[in-house]
């Protein structure tokens, strides 16, 4: 059996959900892989000046952000943070050997960005020979320092896992060995995504019924993420002849004040919820932030999407935007004031059926390819 511990942190919820979803699919396929989840977060607490400053941890601080739509200068934030993380490396290279010594993985597998130097240093001082391997959840890196470090010469030797050919380009830009960067087919999605079956006509139109929508008219899925987004009520305001299904995540306040809202065409509110596969399948469009687990969840379930790219965007989800027009499976708006006039467009037949079948050419297996890439990694590491 190896030994795998996953690293993830809660900043915005994409990294657990890709750890839950490979450990399930890891689990489904009974590989010999011995999956342990490690929170960074709790494990640097103690040295988290954020914390220290504001009283709010650095992961909490991130996902208030989101929820509040304080992205304005995310980028210039984000090389503070980075120079943050750098003043405390030393600190959190200690705790790090300190917690391999103790865990003794046979490979360690990051699901996050901005620490892989970290990583990589205290797995080499407390375990040398045992790999690291980096799955960006992210569809292409947001450079310097984000998810993939340079080799420097060996200091960064490791493998990375990447889901579309450009993250690829850049691993191997950054001094990479070809056959330590991997090619997934896509983002990490959770295995609900393919257990859902396509729905037959009659029942989808009682499905849609059930929640309150007239089944032949087209449906929009509004989505932003675990956090939600006060842009949402702007967009269900704009759209409001439109039929949406809005999904809030935690935020109860705005899944509260959405569900107040004045609404000409039938919609539905829901919170926090297990179900996107499911309310997906009732859709024919998604809305939302170009955050790659949403987009690449759309895209697998055939919905065309509708996403903004602006000063507002994080800086690490601007190519995401880029790689929907690229591959032509949605529109990028500058900004949701141009939502009615989008979705008007998206749903002119012959547009609706090019975007369709866009999203049909996507083929994305990466929960189910990447265990085997793991499980490879560590009997090769084992030798």
């Amino acid at each position: 059996m190896i030994r795998l511990d996953f690293v993830f942190f809660d900043a915005g919820g994409g990294h657990r959900a890709a750890a839950i979803a490979l450990r399930e699919a890891i689990e489904r396929e009974k590989r010999p892989l011995e999956i342990r989840l490690m929170n960074l977060q709790e494990l640097l607490d103690e040295i988290d000046v954020f914390r220290k400053l504001t009283g709010i941890r650095l992961q909490d601080l991130y996902n208030l952000m989101l929820k509040k739509g304080w992205t304005l200068g995310s980028a210039e934030l984000t090389a503070g943070m980075h120079g943050v993380i750098r003043l405390f490396h030393r600190r959190q290279v200690r705790l790090l050997e300190e917690y391999w010594r103790r865990s003794r993985p046979d490979m360690v597998v990051s699901l996050i960005p901005n620490f892989n130097r970290a990583l990589c240093q205290s797995l080499r001082q407390a375990l040398p020979g045992t790999p690291l391997v980096t799955v960006l959840t992210d569809i292409a890196d947001y450079p310097p320092h984000f998810w993939i470090e340079p080799f420097a010469g060996g200091l960064q030797e490791q493998y990375f896992i990447c889901g579309s050919a450009k993250a690829v380009e850049q691993a191997l830009e950054m001094g990479h060995a070809a056959n330590k960067v991997l090619r997934a087919s896509g983002m990490i999605l959770n295995p609900r995504f393919y257990d859902a079956a396509p729905l037959r006509a009659e029942e989808r139109a009682r499905a849609r019924r059930a929640l309150g929508l007239d089944p032949d008219r087209p449906v929009g899925l509004v989505l932003f993420g675990g956090q939600g987004s006060a842009a949402m009520g702007d967009i269900a305001a704009r759209l409001a002849g439109r039929q949406l299904i809005l999904v809030c995540g935690h935020n109860t306040r705005l899944r509260d004040r959405l569900r107040a809202m004045p609404h000409r065409a039938p919609i539905f509110v829901e919170g926090f919820t297990q179900e996107i596969p499911r309310y997906m399948q009732l859709a024919d469009y998604f809305i939302g932030k170009p955050g790659p687990g949403s987009i690449s969840e759309a895209v697998a379930m055939h919905l065309p999407a509708i996403v903004e790219r602006n000063a507002w965007t994080l800086p690490q989800e601007r190519y995401n935007a880029d790689w929907v027009r690229e591959q032509g499976v949605g529109v990028v708006l500058k900004n949701f004031r141009g939502i009615a006039e989008a979705v008007k467009g998206m749903l002119e037949p012959a547009a609706y059926a090019r975007y369709r079948a866009a999203t049909e050419r996507q083929t994305n297996r990466a929960v189910f390819e990447i265990p085997a890439m793991l499980e490879g990694i560590g009997k090769e590491s084992a030798r």
